[in-house]
């Protein structure tokens, strides 16, 4: 625990959200141990079973269940923030897109290009406010598009590595210029291991490459409705793939970028970016993480909006507001996204920079009262690795928490 943050994170969130914070690292513990992470990998599997005897974790029917000591021993082998080389308050252009937005005719859609993804890397390289980037979209061609992003912008770098090729090549760039971090999303809800990236992320962290780990658990649907509950798992799932991580390669450089999100009722149950509580549910994961010394990457900045209006700029503010406001080490998806992070603009790219290089603390909303709810531990106890859209809590929470 890296006791001056505490006091910094205390003085600008209050004793009650540090406790809750606290807490929730604790429940995030629990469910480690007493729910599990669901795994067939058998180089993942055979690292946690040398530890049965010494009663740090155990394997059972495909299931790695994490005792409490085991994750404070990994994370103790986890480079801290001081050593990892983005500095703190760093928005990236990050995030993959499946589409590229037409901002002369207004509507999404148009596949991307390599044209897009080295305009991307080339904005990035000479606007002030982006301090590093992600893909933005995705080309089919991993290998060209790490390479374009490479040869067009020397700030910190994120992509997905899913082959040898990639991998291979990865290296290459690492070996060039050492501010670089391969992304998975390790897991999906309900704990379990996503096996179709799980061999790469292995041969990935036995590389050394520096490691992004991200989750994304919804709080109404795979977590239970309140900001502890859906902390606690997103933080349970990132924790697995650390300590997954300094097994195979003690020492090796994570990310925790766990993403939690927010099931909306009013749009049948789909994420709502655009949503204040969306942001501060995200700084709030950020402050768990730089209070355990972890590197950390969260989401705000973005909107619910299909198209450029008035308040997918005034939705862009308010989060990179919020991030002032709060505080930070880096975010992704602050500029150039609409809607379910589907349709990725440039105009709203450069115009969001724009905001970002004015944007203060006092442009802030006002966020709403949070404390320890009871009710999240006990519907992870009553629930476990079911969906939680009927359970007594969401009901419960429905247009008191997570609002407009």
């Amino acid at each position: 625990m890296n006791d001056a943050q505490v006091k910094k994170s205390t003085s600008i969130l209050g004793e009650s959200v540090v406790e809750m914070l606290m807490r929730s690292h604790q429940d995030a513990l629990w469910i480690l141990e007493n729910l599990g992470v669901g795994c067939k990998q058998p180089d993942m599997q055979q690292v946690f079973k040398k530890l049965e005897a010494e009663g740090l974790a155990a394997v059972y029917e495909d299931r790695i269940y994490l005792m409490g000591d085991l994750v404070e021993q990994c994370l103790k082998t986890t480079p801290g923030v001081n050593e990892f080389f983005v500095p703190l308050k760093s928005f990236f252009i990050g995030g993959t897109a499946p589409y590229v937005y037409d901002d002369q005719k207004g509507q999404g859609g148009i596949f991307p290009t390599t044209e897009h993804a080295a305009r991307i890397a080339r904005i990035a390289q000479k606007s002030g406010p982006v301090g590093g980037m992600g893909r933005g979209i995705k080309l089919k061609d991993e290998v060209e598009q790490m390479t374009l992003m490479a040869e067009n912008c020397s700030k910190p770098l994120y992509f997905a590595v899913t082959s040898d090729k990639a991998l291979a090549r990865a290296l290459e760039i690492y070996e060039e210029r050492k501010n670089i971090m391969i992304v998975f999303c390790l897991t999906r809800p309900p704990l379990e291991v996503n096996e179709n990236f799980s061999e790469n992320f292995v041969n990935v962290v036995k590389s050394g490459l520096p490691t992004f780990i991200s989750a994304m658990p919804m709080a109404g649907i795979s977590a239970p409705y309140c900001y502890n509950g859906v902390l606690s798992m997103t933080h349970a799932e990132v924790l697995f793939g650390i300590c997954a991580a300094q097994l195979l390669n003690p020492g090796v450089t994570c990310v925790h970028a766990g993403y939690p999100t927010i099931a909306d009722p009013s749009i049948e149950y789909n994420p709502n970016y655009g949503l204040v509580s969306h942001n501060y549910l995200n700084l709030l994961m950020t402050h768990l993480n730089l209070m355990l010394d972890l590197p950390t990457f969260q989401s705000a900045g973005t909107t619910h909006e299909e198209h450029l209006t008035d308040r997918a700029y005034e939705d862009a503010k308010m989060g990179q507001a919020l991030c002032m406001k709060y505080g930070f080490h880096m975010i992704r998806h602050p500029f150039a996204f609409l809607r379910y992070l589907i349709d990725f603009s440039f105009e709203k790219l450069e115009r969001t920079i724009e905001i970002a290089e004015t944007v203060t603390p006092e442009d802030a909303p006002q966020v709403e009262n949070v404390v320890y709810d009871d009710r999240g531990m006990e519907s992870i106890r009553h629930t476990g690795l079911g969906m939680y859209m009927e359970d007594a809590l969401t009901t419960a929470n429905l247009g008191k928490i997570f609002v407009h």
